[in-house]
C-alpha cells in the first residue's frame, strides 16, 4: 500500500452534538471509555499497512492535535511518509478557511503532488467502525474507475439522516440524494473515498475555478465526476457510525457494553489504538458494585454503577448511583447523588445529593428540539453542582457553569453555545 496517499478530513465543527464540540472538534470527542472517534480511522490505516498519512483540521484542533502527536501510538512516527498534521491557512486571494470538504484537499494539492502516490484515499474522521481499507482499494484498481465510494446500507427510516447513493445494476453511481425526506434508496456513503491521481488532481482544479461550486465532494465533486465517468460503489456490511448527534453518540457508546459488539471494535487481530492514560488499575472499594459496565484504568467506584461507561479517573463515591450514563475523565459523583440516562463531559462533578437526568418521557429541549428528545441529558466539561442541585432531563448544559437549584427538563444552560455553519459536510454524497 506505500502507493497510496490517504487524507483524513478531521476539521468538521459537529455543531448536532451540542456542547461535546464546545471547545474540541468532532474527531476529538471521547468515546468508549478510553478512545477518542478519530482512534478508529487512524488504527484503520495502521492495521491496514498504509503509513503514508495527512490529517487535515481547521475547528478548534489544539485537544485534537494534542492527542494525535506525532503519530507514534498507530506507528505513524515515520521519516518517510508518516502522519502529517495539515493546518489551515488564509491564501491572498481568498483570504478565507477552508470552504468545504473538496476545497481543503485541493488547498493542499501540494502534498498530493509531491508524492507518486497512484490513488489518493479520502477518509472522514469522525466515524467509528472497524475496516480493511486494502480492500476498497484494490477492488478500486481491479474495476479501474476513476473514483469508489464506499457505502453501507441504512434503515429506510434513516435515510434522511445521510447522503443516499443511487446505482445501476453493476454498481456504478448513477445518482444521489442528500439528506432526502424520500429516499430512492437505503445506501448510504461512508465518507471513504479513493480517486485515481491524476483524476482527483483535475476534478479539484476545475471546481476551483467554478464560482457557482459548494467546494463539496458530495454537492460537487461526484455530481461532476458521474457525468462523465464511472464511479463504484464499494459495499461494507460490517459496524459502521456516524456519531453525527448527541442521540447517536450515547447510543454507540452503549451498544459498546455488548460484549460481542465491543469485540468487532477492539479484536486484537485488528486492534483499535489509543494513547494510554497513565493511571493505576480501576477499583471498586467497600460496598461499591459494577454491573453491565465498562471502567477505565484509574476510575474508583464507592457507590453502585450499573449500564454505564466510565472514563478514566471518575470517581464514585459511596451511597452515589450511576445508571445508563457516560462519564468521561476525571468526573466526581459525591455521596447521595443520583445519575442517570446522562453524559457528563471531563471533570464535570457533582456536590452531595444531586440529582441528573432520570428515566421516562420529558419536554425536548427548547432550544435544540432535534438533538434532544429522548431524555438524555448532557453536561458540559468543568460543569459544577452545588449540593441538592438537581438536573432535568433532555438538558444541555454548556461548560465551566456552577449549578445550584434545579433545572428544569427542556432546559438550555449556556453563554457560548450555538450552531455554527460546519466547514465540511456531515454527510459526503
Amino acid at each position: 500500500m506505500s502507493s497510496v496517499y490517504a487524507m483524513v478530513l478531521a476539521g468538521g465543527v459537529g455543531s448536532r452534538l451540542a456542547t461535546l464540540t464546545e471547545q474540541r472538534a468532532k474527531p476529538a470527542v471521547p468515546f468508549g471509555g478510553k478512545f477518542r472517534i478519530i482512534d478508529f480511522v487512524l488504527s484503520n490505516l495502521a492495521n491496514s499497512g498504509m503509513f503514508d498519512v495527512g490529517l487535515l483540521t481547521q475547528y478548534r484542533p489544539l485537544s485534537l492535535i494534542e492527542h494525535v502527536g506525532t503519530g507514534r501510538t498507530w506507528d505513524l512516527d515515520r521519516k518517510l511518509g508518516g502522519l502529517q498534521i495539515l493546518q489551515p491557512y488564509l491564501e491572498q486571494e481568498s483570504g478565507d478557511w477552508y470552504q468545504g470538504t473538496a476545497d481543503a484537499v485541493y488547498r493542499n494539492l501540494a502534498q498530493i503532488r509531491q508524492r507518486t502516490a497512484e490513488d489518493i484515499l479520502i477518509l472522514s474522521g469522525d466515524h467509528v467502525y472497524s475496516m480493511d481499507y486494502r480492500k476498497i482499494v484494490a477492488f478500486h484498481r481491479q474495476h479501474r474507475v476513476s473514483a469508489t465510494v464506499a457505502v453501507t446500507p441504512v434503515r429506510e427510516q434513516e435515510t434522511h439522516q445521510f447522503g443516499i447513493v443511487e446505482t445501476d445494476g453493476q454498481g456504478k453511481i448513477v445518482g444521489f440524494q442528500e439528506k432526502p425526506q424520500s429516499a430512492r434508496g437505503t445506501l448510504a456513503s461512508m465518507g471513504i473515498y479513493v480517486f485515481r491521481r491524476d483524476i482527483l488532481v483535475r476534478l479539484l482544479e476545475e471546481d476551483a475555478r467554478d464560482p457557482e461550486s459548494a467546494r463539496d465532494f458530495g454537492k460537487s465533486i461526484f455530481p461532476r465526476l458521474i457525468r462523465v465517468a464511472d464511479v463504484a460503489t464499494f459495499s461494507f456490511e460490517h459496524y459502521w457510525q456516524d456519531i453525527g448527534t448527541v442521540e447517536a453518540f450515547y447510543e454507540a457508546n452503549m451498544k459498546c457494553l455488548d460484549p460481542g459488539h465491543l469485540q468487532e471494535l477492539t479484536d486484537p487481530s485488528w486492534p483499535s489504538r489509543t494513547p494510554s492514560v497513565d493511571a493505576p488499575p480501576a477499583r471498586v472499594v467497600g460496598t461499591g458494585s459494577v454491573r453491565r459496565s465498562l471502567v477505565a484504568n484509574g476510575a474508583v467506584v464507592r457507590g453502585d454503577v450499573e449500564g454505564s461507561i466510565l472514563f478514566p479517573g471518575v470517581v464514585v463515591e459511596a451511597g452515589a448511583t450511576v445508571r445508563d450514563s457516560i462519564l468521561m475523565n476525571g468526573c466526581r459523583v459525591d455521596g447521595g447523588s443520583r445519575v442517570e440516562r446522562a453524559i457528563l463531559d471531563k471533570r464535570a462533578r457533582t456536590g452531595r445529593g444531586c440529582s441528573i437526568g432520570g428515566s421516562g418521557t420529558a419536554p425536548v429541549n427548547a432550544a435544540f428540539p432535534d438533538l434532544f428528545t429522548t431524555g438524555i441529558t448532557l453536561l458540559g466539561k468543568d460543569v459544577v453542582m452545588e449540593d441538592g442541585a438537581r438536573v432535568g432531563r433532555n438538558v444541555c448544559v454548556g461548560g465551566n457553569q456552577v449549578l445550584s437549584g434545579t433545572v428544569e427538563d427542556g432546559t438550555t444552560l449556556s453563554r457560548r453555545l450555538e450552531r455554527p455553519t460546519p466547514w465540511m459536510a456531515r454527510r459526503p454524497i
